[in-house]
């Protein structure tokens, strides 16, 4: 058999069955009708004031269906704010400035998040409430955003590592781990009532980042 014909046959045996396809194209339509109109509603009648029934009926699936999806409440709240938090994470560093230092970018990255979440205020304050006790595969699948919004950061301190702004021997992904916490701490502060969102961002936030840094840096 030439190169050419193992190519071809290596290909067609890692071709997916025409009804597979179609079957996982019907999940994810699905599950896209299922946070749209989960999303709609929560922005209609609150969190609080959302039914699973509501939910289904707008979907235009049945609520069996709906619970393969997301079993409760919390994880249609996680659904949805997968969905905005994954674009607005994209967003963060797509449009990262260049040649800034490393409290810009994060003050850049943690204020877009910031503000994706002061877009819906009684969502954010349900998913942060859910965080903790979310399973299920929108539990993991959040778990999994985070984990990798981790590692994304960790390269931003390991750019800075680079450029002289952070010692050497700072383990990047635990220094990713305490911005997090940081970032965290500003949305906790904001959901709870200690002032604007824009005082979480340019005061609590830019602050706690700047005096991380004064530390990763020696």
């Amino acid at each position: 058999m030439t190169r050419v014909s193992k190519s071809k046959s290596k290909r067609a045996a890692l071709q997916v069955p025409p009804e597979v396809g179609r079957r996982e194209a019907n999940k994810e339509d699905k599950r896209e009708r299922i946070r749209e109109a989960a999303f709609e509603l929560f922005l209609e009648h609150g969190v609080s004031g959302t039914k699973l029934a509501d939910v289904a009926e707008r979907a235009g699936v049945a609520k069996g269906t709906l619970f393969l999806y997301a079993s409760d409440k919390e994880g249609l709240v996680c659904m949805v704010m997968h969905e905005r938090l994954a674009q607005a994470v994209e967003r963060a560093f797509r449009t990262l400035p260049r040649s800034v230092s490393l409290l810009e970018e994060l003050v850049h990255i943690f204020g877009l998040l910031l503000r994706t979440y002061g877009e819906t205020p009684d969502l954010a304050s349900a998913f942060v409430r859910a965080l903790g006790t979310a399973g299920g595969p929108n539990g993991r699948r959040m778990a999994a955003l985070t984990y990798a919004f981790l590692h994304q950061l960790g390269g931003r301190v390991h750019a800075a590592k680079a450029r002289g702004e952070v010692a050497q021997d700072i383990d990047v992904l635990a220094a990713a781990q305490n911005l997090f916490a940081l970032y965290f701490a500003a949305i906790i502060s904001w959901l709870g009532g200690y002032g604007t969102l824009e005082d979480a961002i340019e005061k609590q936030l830019r602050g706690s980042m700047a005096l991380q840094i004064r530390g990763l840096a020696h």
